[in-house]
């Protein structure tokens, strides 16, 4: 269901700024990729939750080699941890009523608007420089194998919104097809999206500030990339 009001937004959108009234300067693009993320201060580490990020921009170039670009992309986030150890817990009758295995997984999707500025150099790469906001419209967390009822969209603990930094680089991949690009992204939340207090064996407690870290691999194809200014004869 999400991804359907999500591919009915991304229509609107691109449909939008493709019109007569823009089609001889903004460009169009549908993006689809890959992200690697880790939730900081979670206690689990690694790039290893995988989750999708897809959908569409307009492009507005500026200057000789500058352009503005705004997105909107349905961009899946969250932490992964595997099974790295057995503790079985029992009542006192020695009846075993729960197994600890140290699993974890966080799944986090957005619905976010990126932002950025680009420079262009001999249409080759560009490098980008931005922000996002990203809307929570999904979430699930599971610890120990066993899903996690008091996580939940309104509930909390999670901020719905998450404001993020963005460092963008893309590559025109074959010169004969110059609308095909591949697209690495960096992005960090700037607000914290949780505060967690956390607990060991020993009784010790700390408490440890959430933040999104996330490096994207996406391909992009740019429509209108070669665009004219048309020019009206009196």
């Amino acid at each position: 269901m999400k991804i359907k009001l999500y591919i009915t937004i991304s229509v609107i959108f691109l449909s939008f700024f493709s019109s007569t009234s823009f089609g001889q300067r903004i460009r169009g693009a549908v993006i689809a990729g890959l992200n690697m993320t880790q939730v900081d201060g979670d206690e689990k580490f690694g790039f290893r939750k995988f989750g999708l990020n897809m959908g569409a921009a307009a492009i507005v170039p500026f200057g000789k080699n500058f352009s503005f670009s705004i997105e909107t992309i349905f961009n899946q986030k969250g932490s992964y941890e595997g099974k790295y150890y057995e503790d079985k817990v029992t009542d006192t009758a020695g009846n075993v009523i729960a197994i600890l295995n140290g699993q974890y997984k966080l799944k986090l999707d957005y619905l976010e608007v990126p932002v950025l500025v680009s420079y262009t150099d001999k249409d080759i790469i560009t490098a980008g420089l931005g922000f996002s906001y990203g809307r929570l419209v999904s979430i699930k967390e599971y610890e120990h194998d066993t899903l996690n009822i008091t996580t939940t969209l309104n509930g909390g603990p999670y901020n719905r919104n998450d404001f993020n930094v963005l460092i963008d680089l893309r590559f025109r991949i074959y010169k004969k097809l110059p609308k095909l690009k591949f697209n690495i992204r960096y992005s960090y939340s700037l607000a914290k999206i949780r505060t967690r207090e956390f607990e060991n064996n020993k009784g010790e407690t700390w408490t440890r500030h959430q933040y999104n870290n996330v490096i994207t691999f996406r391909l992009i194809y740019v429509f209108n990339e070669k665009s004219q200014v048309v020019v009206k004869n009196d």
